[in-house]
């Protein structure tokens, strides 16, 4: 079974669980290089619920937002390793800037996002329209794809 899946399909999956009386959790990101802090937060995410529905942002998303050096690593090896980790369940590839629209698709019953977005959580008004919770995850300091990226290019420049 794929589970690098479509909005619909995920959305479906949320009514299946939910018919069970079981919650989903939903968070996004570039995880463009996955580091330790990833790991840990989507850990914490899955502890949220009963399953976890990733949004990964797109290569085109990724330029728009981090430049034209970004990703580093491709969007389908992004989703491969996300999945290889035992806390994701599906991943939901997104081209649009933010997550928003594949929200309002989805209708996770616990969004989830690091503490450094507490001032903007897109799709926080669908979620808890719903009935359901935002939750904000403080980050692990000194964990970032960035500080990655800039140590290796001290390294060996």
């Amino acid at each position: 079974m794929n589970k690098i899946i479509t909005p619909q399909s995920a959305a479906e999956i949320v009514k299946e669980y939910n018919e069970g009386g079981s919650s989903v959790v939903f968070t996004n990101g570039c995880f463009d290089i996955l580091h330790a802090g990833h790991t840990r937060l989507l850990e914490k995410c899955r502890s949220l619920g009963d399953l976890l529905i990733v949004g990964l942002n797109s290569d085109a998303s990724i330029k728009r937002y981090k430049g034209e050096k970004r990703p580093i690593v491709p969007q389908e090896e992004r989703a491969e390793m996300l999945l290889a980790l035992k806390s994701v369940d599906y991943v939901v590839i997104f081209d649009e800037d933010e997550p928003k629209e594949i929200i309002s698709i989805i209708k996770p019953d616990i969004l989830v996002k690091g503490a450094d977005w507490a001032h903007y959580v897109s799709g926080r008004e669908i979620v808890e329209a719903k009935g359901g919770k935002v939750v904000l995850i403080p980050l692990e300091q000194g964990k970032s794809t960035t500080n990655i990226i800039e140590k290796v290019l001290e390294a060996y420049k």
